[in-house]
């Protein structure tokens, strides 16, 4: 089954040319399905490439999806057009009275800044607070995981001596886990975040649980059943290039970064590198698509009741 996405979004064609099925919302109509509805909180700077890469990896399940693409209300981003916000943006304060089947969040540049001191961040609260009523399951991704584990369990991030950067290896930590079907028992992650969260402090936290981990970047997947949320810390979602479009821009701008670790051939940042995630990443996304199947209402004004 296909995920419907407007199509003049630019991950309309990118998708089908990939050979993702893809449905304009008209056909989508005349279709008797209920499809899930699942919005993207889309707080990163490039928000076409986010788009593309979430969009990517739920697309690719059985079931159809209706992807609704939002924004903080008063935030204007500096890096997309206003023209593709207007069109395909929703300000969350337009959509608050509506139910969705999932939710994701994603990550933001900010890690610098205190949560309290980030612009948004009384709105994004009052979004956290509005996902136990009116969403099934939230997938908080990098910071943005990091911020909905901070607001409802209080567990703080840290500040790291350099960036972790680079492809590295984590561990399947809960094979029984319905999120991780299918999973290997090891497996490489793409990171890249000045920020980390300690695994001490989350099991100091009842009713959490961590899914995969890693001994040289820490806790990756961490599962939160009395909130409906998944918080992941590292990007799965990336494409393959994406890392070296980080350091490429850090060299050009003659910012210090260090070749991202196990990424490139042999280290050599002349050679192209080479997607060992993208399966995982597929894995990972269509086993919480699936989940949210089998478990959310099928009349979606129940969501939250």
């Amino acid at each position: 089954m296909p995920i419907t996405l407007p199509e003049t979004l630019p991950a309309f064609d990118v998708l089908r040319n990939e050979g993702v099925m893809v449905m304009s919302p008209e056909r989508a109509a005349r279709q008797d399905i209920r499809p899930l509805r699942i919005g993207l909180l889309n707080l990163m700077p490039k928000k076409i490439q986010t788009e593309n890469q979430f969009a990517r990896l739920i697309g690719a399940t059985p079931l159809q999806i209706d992807l609704h693409l939002i924004r903080m209300t008063e935030h204007q981003t500096r890096n997309t057009a206003a023209e593709h916000m207007e069109t395909f943006y929703r300000p969350f304060q337009e959509l608050k009275a509506e139910k969705f089947d999932g939710l994701i969040i994603t990550g933001a540049p900010i890690e610098h800044l205190p949560f309290e001191e980030v612009t948004y961040w009384d709105e994004l609260c009052e979004v956290f607070d509005w996902t136990q009523t009116h969403v099934h399951s939230t997938f908080g991704v990098c910071w943005g995981g990091m911020a909905m584990i901070n607001h409802f369990h209080g567990v703080a991030k840290h500040m790291l001596p350099k960036k972790a950067f680079g492809c590295f290896r984590h561990r399947n930590l809960a094979p029984t886990s319905p999120y991780l079907r299918g999973f290997s028992d090891d497996f490489v992650i793409p990171v890249s975040r000045w920020t980390e969260m300690r695994q001490a402090e989350i099991d100091a936290r009842p009713g959490l649980r961590t899914l995969l981990g890693s001994e040289e970047v820490g806790p990756c997947l961490v599962e939160d059943p009395g909130h409906r949320a998944l918080y992941i810390f590292n990007h799965f979602e990336y494409d393959s290039d994406t890392l070296k479009q980080e350091y490429d821009r850090d060299v050009a701008n003659g910012t210090p970064i260090n070749v991202p670790m196990n990424y490139y051939p042999e280290d050599n940042p002349t050679r192209p590198p080479l997607n060992r995630w993208r399966s995982h990443a597929h894995l990972l996304y269509g086993n919480w698509i699936n989940e949210i199947y089998q478990t959310t209402q099928y009349e979606i004004a129940k969501i939250g009741t």
